[in-house]
């Protein structure tokens, strides 16, 4: 079974340092996990007027079971590659990469909170092939655009608790979990408010005091590269610390970023963790992934198979590029894949 632990700054997996002794171009990655984006894994959408949209090029039709299948089949050569870890969404992530509107329900949970069946039991068989890889998952719960399914505060409480006890009983010791993703854009969770970065720790701790055996998960939540990149609250409460490298320009951001969070009050020694930057240039000597590391944060690789100009444009899955544009191909398929994986082989 695999297990991850947080032990101050760093993270154990199956009890030792994860990536003890290890570097990356150089650099030590003791305690740190490398991690990608793979959110729409268990993706599929149950509105019959977008359905369509999302329809395999071979095949013309949509199907997440082949969507899960082979994400499954994926996974032993992501691990093989020096892939540590991966963020899951039960609501997933923008199937077009990025979207100004989302009329699409992809969210594994009803209006009143519960969570889908069928949603449930294509993550549990991710989370099973996981464990016996030695991956560590990042499962997040509420995504922009998708949240607002929920009818009301009481139905993101009941989303909360019935997800977290379904990690729990399923006995897996290598999830954590984000409770929402960027949290902290202001025009975003504007239906239910306790997502949002001035309430989400409350749905933090709500996570954190569902137990099972005297075991609880380590929870936490992901702010965008935008003030506030951090609050006390969150800080105070957080298993570890979750933040976001999109939108930002230049590498030196990122160890700016990191230095911030350490200089707040309430930091205690936790990890740090990038789980989403879509910045790539990995045959370059510096870029995110390089300045994140060598300010000792775990980086994570997103790469939305859209087109990433600002304001980013949405754009259907063509069954190559990126992993989040559905359809996605799971296997390293693109020359920008390729340069990912590469560059972290040598771990």
């Amino acid at each position: 079974m695999t297990t991850v632990e947080i032990s101050g700054e760093a993270f154990l997996v199956d009890g030792v340092i994860a990536n003890a002794g290890r570097t990356v171009r150089g650099i030590p990655v003791d305690g740190l996990l490398l991690n990608s984006r793979m959110i729409n894994g268990i993706f599929d959408d149950v509105n019959p007027e977008t359905r369509a949209q999302w329809a395999y090029p071979d095949s013309g039709v949509w199907d997440a079971e082949r969507n899960v299948a082979e994400f499954l089949a994926a996974m032993g050569e992501w691990r093989a590659k020096g892939l540590d870890a991966f963020t899951i969404g039960i609501q997933g992530g923008s199937p077009q990469g990025y979207s100004e509107t989302q009329p699409w329900d992809s969210g594994g949970f009803d209006s009143d909170g519960a969570l889908r069946p069928a949603f449930a039991e294509r993550l549990r068989r991710i989370l099973d092939e996981a464990d016996r890889l030695g991956f560590v998952v990042i499962v997040d719960y509420f995504y922009q655009g998708q949240e607002m399914r929920l009818v009301d505060e009481d139905a993101v409480r009941r989303a909360t608790v019935e997800a977290t006890e379904f990690l729990l009983e399923g006995g897996w010791r290598n999830v954590m979990v984000e409770i929402a993703n960027e949290c902290n854009f202001d025009w975003e969770y504007t239906h239910s408010r306790n997502m949002r970065w001035d309430r989400v720790h409350e749905l933090i701790a709500l996570a954190q005091s569902v137990e099972r055996d005297g075991r609880r998960l380590y929870v936490s939540t992901s702010f965008a590269a935008i003030e506030p990149i951090m609050t006390a609250e969150v800080l105070r409460q957080a298993d570890w610390v979750l933040l976001h490298g999109n939108g930002t320009e230049r590498p030196e951001r990122l160890s700016e970023m990191v230095a911030q969070v350490k200089a707040m009050p309430e930091f205690t020694p936790k990890p740090i963790m990038f789980n989403e930057d879509d910045h790539f240039d990995f045959d370059q000597p510096h870029n995110h992934m390089v300045e994140a590391l060598r300010a000792g944060a775990s980086w994570g690789y997103f790469d939305p198979g859209s087109i990433t100009v600002f304001p980013p444009q949405p754009t259907l899955g063509n069954y190559r590029d990126g992993y989040q544009a559905v359809p996605v191909n799971w296997g390293i398929s693109s020359e920008i894949k390729r340069s990912f994986f590469d560059a972290i082989s040598e771990v």
